[in-house]
């Protein structure tokens, strides 16, 4: 295994959130409704591992260093985890796991149908993230993780209808998700190596 303490520490850095948010809502530090919350930052922090994992590629390409690419299955499978906790959570202390409330919440509140396309979309390329999945697929494996960016697109749009009067905090990660779809424009990408070999030739 390539790069194992580099893999460990994405691991742990990931991991240590929501325990955190956990233990903190159990020590009654999350204000007068933690699970509102915890809901919040769960979600939050999956639109910024979704952020992070489609920066992976840019990165690789800018530095060169392989690295970035070793964890980036691993921040991607993280990004399902954190919406699975986020629906979860959602279930736990908005629903109070009463299903008949659902319908209501729906029609009060259409940006939960958003996430919910966001979550199929994810679920698909958590299914076919593994190595067996791209033998099988093939070419159409790299089209089918295109939709990694469709996907960002719900969840900003699903976090805009959140948080709609302030919209500072959601123009930074539109902003940032703009700049990594920008990047990925055959035009922009295909420059990104040749940034890479001038910097490597004019250090030597």
């Amino acid at each position: 295994m390539r790069y194992p303490f580099w893999r460990i520490g994405v691991f742990v850095v990931v991991l240590v959130w929501p325990l955190l948010w956990l233990y903190q809502a159990w020590e009654d530090a999350l204000g007068p409704d933690p699970g509102k919350v915890l809901v919040d930052r769960l979600g939050l922090g999956a639109l910024v591992l979704l952020l992070v994992t489609l920066s992976v590629t840019p990165l690789q390409k800018l530095t060169g260093w392989p690295g970035w690419i070793v964890v980036r299955r691993q921040l991607g499978l993280w990004c399902f985890a954190y919406v699975v906790l986020h629906l979860s959570s959602y279930a736990a202390f908005i629903l109070a796991f009463d299903w008949s409330q659902l319908g209501v919440e729906l029609r009060k509140r259409p940006y939960i149908i958003v996430g919910a396309l966001g979550f199929l979309g994810l679920l698909a390329l958590a299914v076919t993230s593994n190595r067996y999945s791209q033998r099988r697929l093939r070419a159409s494996w790299k089209k089918l993780h295109r939709l990694a960016y469709v996907i960002l697109g719900l969840g900003l749009l699903h976090m805009l209808w959140i948080v709609r009067a302030d919209l500072k905090e959601w123009v930074i990660y539109a902003s940032i998700g703009a700049l990594l779809l920008v990047l990925r424009l055959p035009p922009v990408a295909r420059r990104i190596p040749r940034l890479t070999a001038k910097k490597a030739s004019s250090a030597k």
